[in-house]
């Protein structure tokens, strides 16, 4: 950026926006989404926090009916679950309600 410009509220950074070149905006464009990354990263990693393989957990399918089972496995973005039927969903944690602990598992807040 070629001048320096102190970014006070959101009326300030639209107006800075305004003066920036295309080159500017692609390296902000792409901090940005860097920024957005590692937030949602962070959500996810303290959202699959809550959760271990072996808890009781339950959740709604995508018809809005609601089913429980067991967590078997943590992934990157996504909790394994084998639902009392014997079906395997992978479950986003946000979803997913707490309904036991693991056998031998202290209670987390």
């Amino acid at each position: 950026m070629s001048e320096i410009i102190k970014l006070l509220d959101k009326n300030s950074a639209v107006e800075a926006v305004r003066k920036l070149g295309e080159d500017d905006l692609r390296f902000l464009n792409r901090l940005i989404i860097e920024r957005l990354k590692l937030i949602h990263q962070a959500r996810a990693t303290n959202a699959l926090a809550k959760f271990s393989a072996g808890d009781r957990v339950s959740f709604e399918d995508n018809t809005g009916g609601r089913l429980s089972g067991i967590v078997t496995r943590l992934n990157k973005k996504s909790v394994t679950v084998i639902a009392d039927g014997g079906a395997q969903w992978n479950v986003a944690p946000r979803m997913l309600k707490l309904e036991g602990r693991a056998w031998g598992e202290a209670q987390r807040v």
